[in-house]
């Protein structure tokens, strides 16, 4: 699998349930979302406006996706909520790895580019180095309508938390459906 056909099989419709462990309080929490993927050509205008954004030339991004979610955690009574743009940048010298612009940061609200490798196992790992902390979160489908995503942040003096966050499909794009038949018939036994 390669970063377009792992963005493709992302679109869609997805149930969040995500448990979160704050490593120094010894304390866990649990949260949920809706969350919707939306794949965005390479020449998308917000994909070639976030490559603008980081003085990247719009032709060496190779796909990105919109991200909107709409959730809860269970220690607060705020609603999380928001969307990014996602636009990846693979690196020409080496096979599945490259950059991952984001118009908003996961773990501090602010735009912040990191790396990315997918696996020979089809897995995604992400790394994102953010002005006070960072970020390794690994993301694979256990099936077309299941992802599975870890993840630990790190903050600078050592405050951690760790993550394992399920995903079921709940609604899929045009898009989302071509990717699974193509990744139907990859994986259809022979004979």
């Amino acid at each position: 699998m390669n970063i377009e056909e792992f963005f493709e099989l992302s679109a869609g419709k997805w149930f969040s349930h995500r448990t979160s462990h704050h490593l120094a309080f010894k304390q866990s929490e649990d949260g949920k979302s809706d969350i919707v993927i939306e794949s965005l050509a390479a020449d998308h205008p917000e994909v070639i406006k976030l490559c603008e954004q980081y003085e990247v030339h719009p032709s060496a991004a190779s796909c990105g996706a919109r991200v909107t979610w709409k959730g809860t955690m269970e220690w607060d009574e705020e609603k999380h909520e928001g969307s990014t743009v996602l636009v990846t940048v693979p690196d020409a010298d080496k096979a599945g790895e490259g950059k991952l612009l984001r118009e908003m940061g996961y773990a501090e609200k602010a735009p912040v580019a990191g790396t990315y490798k997918i696996g020979e196992d089809g897995a995604l790992t992400l790394i994102t180095e953010y002005e006070t902390m960072w970020s390794e979160e690994r993301l694979w489908f256990a099936s077309p309508n299941l992802r599975m995503r870890v993840s630990v942040l790190k903050r600078f003096g050592g405050f951690s938390m760790a993550s394992f966050t399920s995903e079921i499909r709940m609604g899929s794009t045009a898009a989302s459906t071509k990717a699974m038949e193509a990744a139907n018939k990859v994986n259809a036994p022979a004979g």
